[in-house]
């Protein structure tokens, strides 16, 4: 995705040598590079991490609010560094309902806002946004979908502030949703996940009061859970700009006392959106930043990219609060196997790069030049590698894949050679051998080659 060009103007209080910088820093956050992402809702499934998000096109039009909005992307991890993309699993046209002609806004061409989705009883349960005309839910028997409408109508109507739907479990099996922009609404929801199982309620505790002090200072993009005996509702505080505050209670229904701020609101991003979980015995918060969009360009546009902290908890069960999203990122929570197929759209930092989506294989790295790499970390070699195969497609005369050691200037490991192979969906396994190595680390895949794209790559693996 980053590729810099067009640098126009300055956009309040950013600098040109904010931009300069972005543009030689590698580090970890924004975790996803190759499109814009926002709105992230992670959910632990087995031993993996689901990372549902919204999706800034890349031509979204600068300014604020003028978001550019069609469709739900997913992302999945097993060690929250490397971030395997599975492209998008839902889109506003699986709301037949949400057409142009109702609303006027926009039809199928926009208003695909933050969802979230969660599993209940081998279901998949999807809550989205449709901004201006509600709130759907969709169904999937797995993860990855395909998600469905299984009731053909909003779930919640548009005059309840419909946006940013958060829906959580209790330990006794009542399922509640909540959501809502200036205002938090909730509402239980019935055993199946689809239908109302009360009155839609507007919470009294949160509610903003004219002439009061507010010290909740919420403003949208709730996320309710629950750990260790306490409830939970984080959200985006304050505006603009908007960091994460976040409240606590003894019940799933308030009152909700305010605790402070996640993460203060900072200049560099105006919003944000708060998705909070425990994996592997840490635990992590989600949202966002402008970051890439001002590797690219002075000029502000909602194009809007996830990132990741870790967080930890104090013995009354209050969040210490972080920094601001920190370029360097986290510290691989598990290892990759290079022995195993490893598909090349896991990436834990890329320059250049795309995804794209075909029939035969799914989900594949394109848009390759000269000088872009892929980055994959904490790569456990437990025994001696000798050789290296990938699965790559050409139309043009190819190039070579260096594959260097912990860093981009490190250790060639061994170049693999990569010639036409008759066009971009021709796909054909090439292999190099490569200098034994083992142990815990990083690899940087560096492209060679004329200019031009050079070839597509779907697979890798090590021998």
């Amino acid at each position: 995705m980053i590729k810099l060009n067009n640098i126009k103007g300055l956009h309040f209080g950013f600098s040109m040598l904010f931009v300069m910088i972005g543009m030689v820093c590698k580090g970890q956050n924004p975790i996803i590079q190759t499109k814009y992402t926002a709105d992230p809702a992670p959910m632990v499934y087995h031993d993996t991490v689901f990372l549902y998000t919204s999706h800034d096109e890349d031509d979204s039009p600068p300014g604020q609010g003028k978001f550019l909005m069609r469709n739900w992307l997913c992302y999945t991890s097993t060690d929250m560094v490397n971030w395997t993309d599975h492209g998008e699993v839902a889109s506003l046209k699986n709301f037949k309902w949400a057409d142009k002609a109702i609303t006027g806004w926009g039809g199928f061409d926009n208003g695909a806002w933050a969802p979230q989705v969660i599993e209940r009883n081998g279901k998949f349960y999807m809550y989205c946004p449709v901004q201006g005309r509600g709130i759907g839910v969709l169904v999937a028997d797995n993860p990855y979908g395909p998600f469905k409408d299984p009731i053909g109508s909003p779930l919640i109507g548009a005059k309840y502030d419909s946006i940013d739907p958060t829906v959580f479990v209790n330990d006794d099996g009542q399922a509640y949703l909540y959501w809502g922009n200036p205002n938090l609404w909730y509402v239980k929801l019935n055993k199946d996940m689809i239908s109302l199982a009360g009155e839609i309620t507007k919470d009294s505790s949160v509610a903003k009061r004219a002439g009061q002090p507010d010290p909740f200072h919420y403003q949208e993009g709730p996320w309710a859970y629950k750990r260790n005996g306490h409830y939970y509702m984080a959200y985006a505080s304050t505006c603009c700009p908007e960091g994460i505050g976040y409240a606590m209670s003894k019940s799933p229904l308030g009152p909700w006392e305010y605790k402070g701020y996640v993460m203060k609101p900072n200049k560099l991003s105006t919003g944000n959106h708060p998705g909070i979980i425990d994996y592997k015995g840490k635990s992590y918060v989600f949202g966002f930043n402008f970051r890439l969009n001002f590797m690219e360009t002075t000029q502000h546009h909602e194009r809007r990219s996830v990132c990741v902290a870790e967080i930890t908890y104090n013995a009354d069960g209050t969040i210490t609060e972080q920094p601001w999203w920190q370029e360097e990122g986290i510290a691989p929570n598990g290892s990759l196997n290079p022995f195993t197929r490893n598909e090349a759209e896991t990436i834990a930092w890329e320059k250049g790069l795309k995804t794209a989506k075909d029939s035969l294989k799914g989900m594949y790295v394109t848009a390759v030049d000269n000088n872009d790499y892929i980055k994959v970390r904490g790569v456990q070699f437990k025994k001696a590698a000798k050789s290296f195969e990938v699965s790559i497609a050409a139309a043009s005369s190819g190039g070579t894949i260096e594959i260097h050691l912990d860093s981009l200037e490190g250790k060639l490991l061994g170049s693999c050679s990569v010639v036409a192979t008759g066009g971009w969906n021709k796909w054909v396994t090439k292999s190099c051998k490569i200098q034994q190595l083992k142990g815990l680390h990083d690899i940087y895949f560096v492209f060679k080659g004329a200019d031009g794209q050079l070839f597509n790559i779907d697979w890798w693996k090590f021998k």
